[in-house]
């Protein structure tokens, strides 16, 4: 080992070793402060996630009792509206009302018929109320005076906690009173499926904070709540209160029954965040295994991008050879250029004298002449070779600079067959069959023949080089509107995707050094490009390439 692959070695790794540090100081550091702010984030997210599921709950269920009352009252106004007081205070005819009130909507556990002396004229149900006078009773001064009354939690003659739904009636200048007791059972049913976990409860409280319906844990129906009622506004309040064992508590109040009642929703918080919890350690778990993958993909990556360095160091003879052809090439063009130059001169001398020959064949004197007709012809040849090697000239110095297509008439399907003619013999030696499959509908274009043969050229050799041997080559012609479209197919091994991103660009080539240039298809792009067209294509690993040209079509001038 030389001395200085002893400097290179020394020198690769102890910058290995500073990239190592460097990428876990960049990488470890972002990912602690990110997994932490996310976690925080993520905490009040979830809570104001939690606060806005109790909110809603809340104000949909207070909503849901409210109408369940207002069902309710509605069902027992229809009742006294469509039926008299005689029918009513018949028992049989009360009892069938009865039965078909709870067949519709239930939760009623009885019904009397009031006159306006407070006396229960008529009664259904399980309890011995009929005859009992009501005058004294609050609630009957309520309903009396407002037409409906929705009584709050009480005891009443039968000494069980239970509330009521009265509406009163005018019939020929008397009034009387259609009074049900709802069933406390179902009602605290409902109150309580809007509780929701291990810790949830749901129930409602009245002005004075006692319980209306049963609470899931402490207390019991009438008694009183450690909760403040006037914490709770309008709408639907949510506040949040601790234990003696600083246990945080959600509860959310919505105000119902004209804001004389209060449902009450109450949820742990630390049943809630469980997932939370979880999510966090999760986390954790992620960071350390994002760590150790850290640590692993940073000795891979930066051993990976040295090993890429000494392989690039090892292609920089390769890289200046490409330059060194790069310079001959450029050498090349500017000797095209100025070898052009210097015949364009005298081939310009030898068509001026041809032409002066030409005129001189008209006198009679020459047209007399034994070899007159040998004379015009040798003209005339000498006139198509100076032309012919005026267009070699113009391709040649398209290799030079930039030059404008010359317009001619073109035939392309006759174009395509002279660039075949000119490959078959190679194509034969390997064994590959050129086949072709011309419309007879293309269009005679003005274009730039020689050029427009250079490209048909360049492609096709490309496939025969692609192929290599024992393949075919399909080459097809056809019209899309104003465009010719020529498209040259072999079954050769195809491209990757990388190699057809470049595959345009100049010095770009994927055959042995030596062996190609990487101009051909370079300059096939440039020509198409200065003529209005393009070169395509497509190609898949295994399956071939297909190169598309695509030429439009521009009448030629009459002449």
């Amino acid at each position: 080992m030389t001395g200085k692959s002893v400097t290179k070695t020394s020198m690769y790794l102890s910058l290995q070793r500073k990239m190592i540090w460097i990428t876990l100081i960049v990488s470890v550091a972002p990912l602690v402060i990110l997994g932490l702010t996310i976690y925080y984030q993520f905490s009040r997210m979830y809570e104001e996630k939690i606060e806005e599921q109790i909110r809603y709950r809340a104000g949909a269920h207070a909503k849901a009792v409210d109408l369940f009352l207002k069902e309710r009252t509605a069902i027992l106004g229809a009742i006294a509206d469509t039926h008299n007081y005689e029918d009513m205070v018949n028992e049989n005819s009360l009892s069938r009302i009865f039965r078909v009130m709870n067949a519709r909507e239930g939760a009623f556990v009885d019904l009397g018929v009031i006159d306006n002396a407070g006396e229960q004229k008529a009664y259904v149900g399980a309890y011995d109320l009929k005859g009992l006078n009501y005058y004294k009773q609050p609630w009957f001064a309520e309903v009396m005076g407002k037409g409906i009354y929705i009584s709050d939690v009480y005891m009443g003659y039968r000494q069980l906690p239970h509330f009521i739904i009265a509406v009163r009636r005018h019939e020929n200048r008397r009034s009387w009173i259609l009074r049900a007791t709802i069933d406390p059972g179902i009602f605290g049913g409902f109150v309580r499926s809007a509780q929701m976990g291990k810790s949830g409860d749901a129930y409602i409280l009245n002005k004075e904070g006692l319980f209306q319906t049963g609470p899931r844990f402490k207390g019991n129906i009438l008694s009183q709540s450690s909760l403040n009622t006037t914490q709770f506004g309008g709408g639907t309040t949510i506040i949040e209160l601790k234990d003696e064992e600083g246990r945080r508590t959600l509860y959310a109040g919505s105000r119902l029954k004209n804001d004389k009642w209060l449902l009450i929703i109450s949820q742990g918080i630390a049943e809630e965040m469980s997932g939370l919890f979880t999510t966090r350690n999760v986390e954790i778990l992620i960071i350390l295994i994002g760590l150790v993958i850290i640590i692993f993909t940073s000795a891979f990556t930066t051993r990976l991008a040295i090993d890429q360095l000494k392989a690039n160091d090892e292609k920089m003879d390769e890289l200046n050879a490409h330059l060194i052809q790069s310079d001959k090439l450029a050498a090349l063009g500017k000797m095209a250029a100025g070898l052009a130059h210097e015949i364009n001169n005298p081939l310009a001398v030898i068509l001026q004298k041809t032409g002066w020959m030409e005129d001189l064949l008209t006198e009679e004197e020459f047209q007399e002449s034994e070899n007159f007709t040998e004379y015009k012809t040798s003209l005339e040849k000498i006139e198509k070779h100076v032309e012919r090697a005026r267009k070699v000239i113009h391709n040649m110095l398209g290799y030079a600079r930039k030059m404008e297509p010359r317009l001619e008439d073109v035939d392309i399907n006759e174009t395509l067959k002279q660039t075949i003619a000119l490959l078959e013999n190679y194509a034969q030696i390997n064994n590959i069959e050129i086949r072709t499959e011309f419309s007879a509908e293309l269009p005679v274009i003005a274009s730039d023949q020689p050029q427009l043969q250079q490209v048909f050229l360049n492609l096709i050799s490309n496939a025969i080089d692609a192929i290599e041997k024992d393949g075919h080559i399909e080459v097809k012609t056809g019209t899309a509107g104003s465009i010719i479209d020529i498209t040259i197919t072999d079954n050769g091994p195809g491209m990757s995707e990388d190699h057809q991103k470049r595959v345009f660009d100049p010095f770009f080539t994927t055959k042995e050094t030596g062996k190609g240039t990487g101009l051909g298809l370079w300059i096939s792009y440039d020509i198409m490009e200065k003529m209005g067209g393009s070169v395509s294509l497509h190609s898949q690993m295994g399956q071939g390439t297909t190169f598309t040209v695509s030429i439009p079509i521009v009448v030629p001038e009459k002449k």
